[in-house]
């Protein structure tokens, strides 16, 4: 079993910042691509950012120069970095993993629970 599990989530005001973690346990083999993705009330869920496990990022135009995406590789761990948050960053926050699994051929995408973000204005 794979299990992602999400930390960081709440309410701040605008202009504030939250950091977003996401640690992965389980019979994990590798890990492959991380990445963030959020969905608000009435929309889809969107990416907000990515990471290779070769260290590329990836961002959503609405979130560059503003948010960060790191890992932690001996911790299964992802992490987003948001500053300057602003009201339209409201969503619930989730983490998904490319992992690999001990004794499987396949990698498969594994989703966290969700974690919501509020920014008042």
């Amino acid at each position: 079993q794979v299990q992602l599990v999400e930390s960081g989530g709440g309410l701040v005001q605008a202009g504030e910042s939250l950091r977003l973690s996401c640690a992965a346990s389980g019979s994990i083999f590798s890990i492959g691509a991380m990445g963030w993705y959020r969905q608000a009330p009435g929309n889809q869920r969107e990416l907000v950012a990515a990471l290779t496990s070769g260290g590329s990022t990836n961002y959503a135009d609405s979130v560059k120069g503003r948010f960060t995406i790191s890992r932690d590789n001996a911790k299964n761990t992802v992490y987003l970095q948001m500053n300057s948050l602003k009201p339209e960053d409201t969503a619930v926050y989730y983490c998904a993993f490319d992992i690999l699994r001990s004794g499987s051929p396949v990698r498969y995408r594994y989703w966290g629970q969700g974690t919501q973000v509020t920014v008042s204005s």
